[in-house]
C-alpha cells in the first residue's frame, strides 16, 4: 500500500490568478517526485471543477484553472481533501531499454566530456549506460523525458553556445540530467549518442514513448544495429 500525499508535506503557492503551485521541497529526489506524480494522479482520478491542466516538475505540480469557473480557495479547499487522503494511488512506471550508438558521429561531445571529466571513452558509456534513471516528467519538446539523475562522475554543463539543430534521437547530459532530444531542436547539452527510436509519433497511443515515473537503461548498440533498428529489419 502506498504512503499517503500528506507523508511529505506540500507547500501551496498562489502562482498567478489562474494557477496554483504545488511544491513538496526544492531538492531533487525520486520520493518528492513520486509525490508530485501521485498527486497528479489522484487529480486526474478526481478532477476538481474548474481545472484545466495539470504541468508536474521534479518537486512541484502547477494547476492550472480557469478562474470563471472557480478560485483559489476553491481549489485549494478540494486539494486539500486529497493532499489529505490517508491512501493515494501510486504511479506504476515501466522499465524501458532504449538502444544508443554511442559512436563517435552519433555523439559529436564523447570525447570532450570524456576528457573535462579525466575518464576514457569507454568509461564515460559504462557510466552512463550502467545507471537506471527515472522519468521526473516531460517538457521542453513533445516526448522530451527529464531523466534522473546522472552520476557526478559524468554530470556535465551546458554548451556555452547551444547547437542550432539537433538530431532527433540524440542523447545528452546537461547538470545531473540525461534526455533524448525527440525532434529536430536547437539545444545545448552535450550529446553522447543517438537513439533510432521514436520518442514521439503523432500517429501512436500513447504518443510518447515515456511516461512519467518509468524507470530507463541506455544499451549501448553498434552504428550497424543502429541502422538496422532504424530500417524495421529488427
Amino acid at each position: 500500500m502506498s504512503p499517503g500525499l500528506a507523508s511529505h508535506r506540500a507547500c501551496l503557492l498562489r502562482a498567478s490568478d489562474q494557477t496554483l503551485l504545488v511544491s513538496f521541497g526544492n531538492q531533487i529526489s525520486r520520493e518528492a517526485n513520486r509525490q508530485v506524480h501521485r498527486l497528479a494522479a489522484a487529480l486526474s482520478d478526481e478532477p476538481i471543477d474548474g481545472v484545466l491542466n495539470l504541468h508536474p516538475a521534479y518537486c512541484s505540480l502547477l494547476i492550472k484553472f480557469d478562474s470563471r469557473r472557480t478560485t483559489h480557495e476553491a481549489v485549494e479547499d478540494a486539494l486539500s481533501l486529497r493532499l489529505h487522503r490517508k491512501q493515494a494511488s501510486a504511479v506504476a512506471g515501466r522499465t524501458v531499454e532504449i538502444p544508443v550508438c554511442y559512436e563517435r558521429e552519433c555523439g559529436p561531445d564523447l570525447v570532450s566530456l570524456a576528457r573535462m571529466r579525466g575518464l576514457t571513452v569507454e568509461e564515460l558509456i559504462r557510466i552512463h549506460s550502467q545507471t537506471t534513471y527515472t522519468v521526473y516528467f516531460l517538457g521542453f519538446a513533445p516526448g522530451f523525458a527529464y531523466l534522473g539523475t546522472v552520476p557526478d562522475a559524468i554530470a556535465a554543463p551546458r554548451l556555452a553556445s547551444p547547437r542550432h539543430r539537433v538530431e532527433p534521437g540524440s542523447v545528452g547530459i546537461a547538470g545531473r540530467q540525461t534526455g533524448i532530444y525527440p525532434c529536430p531542436v536547437p539545444g545545448g547539452w552535450q550529446l553522447v549518442g543517438r537513439t533510432p527510436l521514436a520518442l514521439f509519433r503523432a500517429d501512436r497511443n500513447p504518443m510518447a514513448l515515456l511516461a512519467c515515473g518509468d524507470e530507463v537503461r541506455f544499451r549501448p548498440i553498434s552504428r550497424d544495429e543502429y541502422e538496422r533498428i532504424e530500417k524495421g529489419e529488427l
